[in-house]
């Protein structure tokens, strides 16, 4: 078998779907390789990009060896001015490599000029013309090297698919491999492939293109397509060893690791994880202490990822009584234990460098009608403590949501002002309505993005407030506010989160 994670996301970390798939794959002897065509590919484009005309893109071009390296070293990150300009620098680079193309690719996104990622016409069309994607000379090139190489025993190539900024690359590769090598068979699963499925209205647009869709957790599918179906179960110590650990862009290797699939709250009113109906299935505590403890001896990482929607309380006070051995951060929910200034210092001393906080606003109206089942007393004493312990917080807030309107997002930029010596970073959004979301027809859906494959739908809002007002207000407003401001310059460009924790 052959698993491969396409282009393009963000190249900081090796990709964890698929380590879970070796794992698997390894325990049962299955013979596999794992192609990471994500940073090789971003790699090879940048290196072959054009050197360009105007004074930014020769100098990204002429720097872009050094900015590379300089990425992969912690010296970079002791200025922030100087790991900024090498990132755009580095982007500019990606982004004018394509021109002819109509592409635009970049370190966190990719974009066509033509074709969209939410129609299944479009992604097909990608399919039928892979010569016509950035990426294609590298490969042609490098899956011919694989493929031949292997051939007698790779019947199976499996695409790891979730985001939306990967599904035109993704096809590109699945329309190359069907033209020049028919008899593989094609699996497509992934978090973006799980969520189209799950769709009420879903109808496969991709028979004869791909012949497995697996939605949900791929471990015991591929399994099967590998004709084990006995003596499996539903955990697997994720591989790592395979992938090429020292290319990617961070100072040092960034281990991802995921204690769970879904959200132990699952109560969020619009979350896609309610919408989509996907149960909470955590590995048992001292499962994933063993797994990290192995993790951690084998890779040496400076950094581990915790990428639950919501880490464990469970597991958060497991590390904080013993720590993992390394740093490490993660999403975590606003609860009464991190409301304790001493649990605080105790997570900081355990390693924890960074905190991601879902707080969504600052009105508690709308806490309460969203069934955040936060209390905005309670946040305020969190924010403090992880401050006061030196735990960066990484905050979210979503605009927009149903029962919001400008009287409620100005009481969260009152929040945000009041708080904004406890708060390292922010990331604000404009609320989207999943789909699939039951009761979504009661706010008057209108059509969001046109494509079959969208997974949200703009809506009336019942009070009026609607995109257009949000976005004046954040850009006329939020963002203008004197304790807002320097908050928002504090974020890692592209990167966001994935380096935010490296300048904590």
């Amino acid at each position: 078998m052959l698993l491969i994670h396409p282009p393009i996301a963000k190249p900081s970390e090796p990709p964890a779907g698929i380590a879970k798939l070796s794992g698997a794959l390894r325990a049962h002897t299955v013979p596999h390789q794992i192609l990471d065509a994500n940073i090789e590919g971003m790699l090879h484009l940048a290196a072959h990009a054009e050197t360009g005309n105007d004074t930014w893109t020769r100098r990204a071009r002429k720097n872009l060896d050094n900015n590379v390296s300089a990425l992969r070293s912690p010296r970079l990150y002791d200025s922030f001015d100087s790991y900024c300009r090498a990132v755009r620098d580095l982007n500019r680079v990606l982004s004018v490599s394509a021109r002819s193309l109509n592409t635009v690719p970049g370190l966190a996104d990719y974009s066509h000029q033509h074709l969209s990622p939410v129609r299944s016409a479009d992604l097909i069309a990608a399919a039928e013309c892979p010569e016509q994607n950035p990426f294609y000379p590298y490969f042609k090139r490098r899956l011919a090297e694989i493929i031949t190489e292997k051939k007698t025993g790779m019947p199976v190539v499996g695409f790891s698919l979730n985001y939306q900024s990967q599904a035109l690359c993704t096809f590109s590769m699945i329309g190359h491999i069907r033209k020049e090598f028919p008899e593989l068979r094609i699996v497509l699963g992934g978090g973006l492939v799980s969520s189209w499925v799950k769709q009420p209205t879903w109808k496969n647009p991709f028979a004869g293109l791909v012949d497995h869709l697996i939605a949900g957790p791929g471990e015991r599918p591929m399994l099967g397509l590998a004709g084990i179906t006995n003596g499996t179960h539903e955990h697997y110590l994720p591989n790592y060893q395979s992938m090429p650990l020292h290319d990617y862009l961070s100072p040092g290797l960034v281990l991802p690791y995921s204690g769970s699939n879904g959200c132990y709250w699952h109560q969020c009113s619009f979350c896609p994880e309610t919408a989509e109906n996907n149960p909470y299935t955590p590995i048992p505590v001292r499962q994933t202490r063993t797994d990290l403890s192995c993790l951690i001896g084998e890779t040496k990482p400076v950094l581990v990822h915790l990428l639950d929607n919501a880490i464990n309380p469970a597991l958060m006070r497991s590390l904080a009584d013993d720590p993992a051995g390394a740093p490490w951060y993660g999403f975590a929910r606003i609860n009464s234990e991190l409301a304790d200034p001493d649990y605080c210092l105790q997570l900081k001393q355990s390693g924890c460098v960074m905190l991601k906080l879902g707080l969504e606003s600052g009105d508690q109206g709308v806490l309460d009608a969203l069934g955040k089942g936060i209390d905005l007393s309670a946040a305020s004493r969190v924010l403090r403590n992880l401050r006061k312990a030196g735990i960066a917080s990484y905050v979210y807030l979503l605009f927009g949501t149903p029962p919001e309107t400008m009287q409620e997002a100005r009481r969260t930029l009152d929040f945000i002002a009041a708080h904004h010596d406890a708060i390292s970073f922010l990331n604000l959004a404009i609320f989207n309505m999943p789909l699939c979301r039951q009761g979504a027809g009661e706010f008057q859906a209108k059509q969001f993005y046109e494509g079959d494959l969208s997974l949200y739908t703009d809506f009336k809002h019942p009070r009026g407030w609607d995109r257009m007002l949000v976005r004046h207000f954040l850009d006329d407003e939020f963002r203008r506010h004197p304790a807002v401001k320097p908050i928002l310059k504090n974020n890692p460009p592209f990167f966001t989160s994935n380096h935010a924790a490296f300048f904590a």
